[in-house]
């Protein structure tokens, strides 16, 4: 499969929780932080979900 990397742009600051876990559960903490992930179904839908707070690249 194909990877992503995927980077924290902005913060969680005031944003809901659920965002706020789905930010951990990618594996970000600081802001330009940058994670490499599958892209499988599970992945893609996280990145949507929080994807005013990410950028997204192909690896």
């Amino acid at each position: 499969m194909a990877k992503i990397k995927v980077t924290k742009v902005k913060s969680a600051i005031n944003k809901p929780l659920r965002q706020k876990r789905v930010l951990e559960s990618l594996g970000l903490r600081k802001i330009g932080q940058v994670v490499e992930h599958e892209t499988t179904p599970n992945i893609l839908g996280m990145v949507a979900k929080v994807s005013h707070l990410v950028s997204v690249e192909e690896a």
